[in-house]
């Protein structure tokens, strides 16, 4: 892509999170209408409740709001790699769409059974990682962060390593999107980084899609902030988790998951921690809710404020992993 090109992919975002802000004003009435309202979790923080109804499935924005930027990018610069990222993140979300309709067909919190989405989550994971393999978008080599070091692995240990790392995270995102916010808050630096990074890795295509995304999240935003008038449901969360980890392998850089999806992780991490030493002990927690965000709004702290401290985490992290990336750009 040429200088002008690129400057046009970055500014870009103003006009998708225009897109965004339009399409939720159509969308999110649509969802109410059609009483797609979410089901508050019976274990889940009591304040809470009067969330119920809130309209979910709003994920639908950015999503129709991604589609209309990168194929937008993918005509007018005739760059569709960014398409193939898409493509597998909406993979993901079409999963959450299926969870969230089951959830709203039979009015409570259960959608898909946990098989079920695994089973879809690995066929999906495994048909990605084959196309970027037999495209050339992935190695089966693994770049250690801060260094210029590339550990060579086999094509058959690396496959299987990469499916637990996107169905991970995948999930990890979807934990992550439990306050008003959060998770699209959490996301959007992390879109900064990957568009940044892919266009200083002179893989400008790939840079579509991320400011596309990051425009519409900007636009959803406007409506999940707090207090929120519509979630992101599974299928805006499954699709993030799906963006994040595409971007990742299409960039080749699995490994900078672990610095811009820390918020992520120990959200992965507190449940995780929980639910082991809760049966160790027969009874005993270490957190008093998890995820960890439920954890500090039991200790008083407001969902604006777990939102500006996670999201301040999520920024510092995604520049620590800009320098992170400095050897090989």
């Amino acid at each position: 892509m040429t200088q002008a090109q690129i400057i046009a992919v970055i500014l870009s975002v103003l006009p998708c999170f225009l897109i965004g802000v339009l399409a939720g004003k159509y969308i999110i009435p649509m969802l109410r209408a059609m009483k797609a309202g979410q089901s508050i979790r019976e274990v889940g923080p009591k304040w809470h409740n009067s969330k119920a109804g809130t309209p979910a499935m709003g994920g639908l924005v950015f999503i129709f709001t991604a589609l209309v930027g990168t194929v937008g990018g993918g005509l007018a610069f005739g760059q569709w790699t960014s398409a193939l990222v898409f493509a597998f993140a909406l993979i993901f979300g079409a999963i959450g769409f299926l969870d969230d309709f089951f959830k709203v067909k039979k009015k409570q919190n259960l959608g898909l059974t946990a098989l079920q989405k695994l089973l879809l989550q690995l066929a999906a994971s495994a048909l990605y990682l084959f196309v970027l393999y037999r495209t050339g978008h992935m190695t089966a080599s693994l770049w250690v962060p801060f260094t210029k070091i590339f550990w060579q692995i086999p094509i058959w240990v690396y496959i299987p390593f990469a499916i637990f790392v996107i169905v991970g995270c995948v999930n990890a995102v979807n934990l992550t999107d439990g306050i008003d916010g959060l998770a699209t808050g959490v996301t959007m630096p992390v879109m900064i980084f990957f568009l940044v990074t892919a266009i200083a890795m002179k893989k400008a295509e790939l840079a579509i899609f991320p400011a596309a995304l990051l425009g519409g999240l900007g636009g959803f935003l406007v409506y999940n902030f707090h207090p929120a008038k519509a979630f992101m449901g599974d299928t805006g969360s499954l699709f993030l988790g799906g963006a994040v980890c595409g971007l990742a392998f299409a960039l080749d850089m699995p490994l900078i998951l672990i610095l811009v999806g820390l918020v992520y992780i120990v959200e992965t991490v507190s449940v995780i921690l929980q639910v082991g030493y809760f049966k160790l002990t027969h009874g005993k927690r270490i957190f008093k809710m998890t995820p960890i965000h439920h954890h500090f709004e039991m200790c008083g702290w407001s969902e604006v404020k777990i939102w500006v401290v996670f999201v301040s985490v999520s920024v510092v992290m995604c520049l620590v992993a800009w320098f992170a990336t400095a050897p090989i750009r």
